[in-house]
């Protein structure tokens, strides 16, 4: 097991460092130039001249690369360009408010998706179709379409939850799950649809199985058979499902958060990528990066645990 959770942590260094090398050199190479869009329209070449050099930009770019590279391995992240600000403690203050919307959806989702498509594969009959016309409502709602109409409807019209705003847990916690339960239910119905798919084809498919079908024979109950066996042969394929639509809700959030108002890394990469402030952009890179690559790494964790024959792969 050690050695299969080692080829694993290798393999996610090497990714973060191709990824995150990659985006600094697109960035540096295609970003036009930099200092000029930083000092503005009336800049003259002198004030564009020396901020470049305040910048670094003036160095050649593999030693800018290798300058921010020494510093982000000790989580210096650097200064963000427009705000002076660290981008370290401006991640840190963000990142708790996407990984709570994230989290929760992706909790919310999988419980549910694995719940409604496993019942779906044992009871058949009418609860199929229902289960296919849920999926293509999943997937033809748009995540920001659902929270502009849930905020229209239950925070604005009904006032049932705010509109806008998030409210941190030590500070009020029945507070902080009304400022997060209209954003996760945005994110949810897509996800859970996809899961409550994916988990109802794996159970159907192993409940056909010529091993379920001889310990029904031996008189297991059908809660038996689902909880030990069936459910853990038909968990991988949801599991990674699941893990995808994780990495895809990180994504969604961003548009979420715009639309309920929510300090997160939504609203941080919005106004970095436009300013063009590379400092920010790397920084959430680097988090966006590390967080798939932690998902992964318990996905294969989990898989191992649940297949002892993933390890051998």
């Amino acid at each position: 097991m050690l050695t299969y959770v080692g080829r694993r942590l290798a393999g996610a260094v090497l990714l973060v460092l191709v990824v995150v090398t990659l985006t600094f050199f697109v960035l540096h190479g295609f970003g036009g130039d930099i200092a000029a869009s930083l000092s503005g329209q009336k800049a003259t070449t002198a004030q564009i001249e020396v901020r470049r050099h305040q910048l670094g930009l003036d160095k050649p770019l593999v030693s800018q690369y290798g300058e921010w590279l020494s510093h982000a391995v000790r989580g210096d992240l650097g200064t963000s360009w427009t705000t002076s600000e660290s981008v370290t403690d401006s991640l840190s203050a963000r990142l708790p408010v996407t990984l709570v919307l994230a989290l929760g959806a992706t909790l919310v989702s999988g419980v549910l998706g694995i719940a409604v498509g496993t019942w779906a594969a044992v009871r058949r009959g009418v609860l199929d179709p229902v289960l296919q016309a849920f999926v293509v409502a999943g997937y033809a709602f748009p995540g920001f379409w659902l929270a502009l109409v849930l905020s229209s409807v239950f925070a604005v019209d009904l006032g049932w939850f705010p509109a806008t705003g998030y409210v941190p847990f030590a500070d009020s916690p029945a507070d902080w799950f009304d400022s997060i339960v209209l954003p996760v239910t945005a994110l949810v119905l897509g996800a859970t649809a996809a899961i409550a798919q994916q988990a109802r084809n794996a159970t159907a498919q192993v409940l056909q199985a010529d091993y379920v079908r001889t310990l029904r024979s031996r008189g297991l109950t059908t809660r038996r058979l689902l909880l030990v066996n069936v459910l853990r042969n038909a968990a991988p394929s949801s599991l990674t499902t699941l893990s995808l639509w994780f990495i895809g809700l990180l994504s969604g959030t961003i548009v979420v958060e715009n639309v309920f108002a929510l300090p997160g890394l939504g609203s941080l990469a919005n106004t970095a990528t436009t300013a063009k402030d590379i400092p920010v952009v790397m920084g959430l890179m680097v988090v966006m990066v590390l967080l798939v690559v932690a998902v992964n790494i318990v996905l294969d964790l989990v898989q191992a645990w649940v297949n002892p024959k993933v390890r051998v792969s």
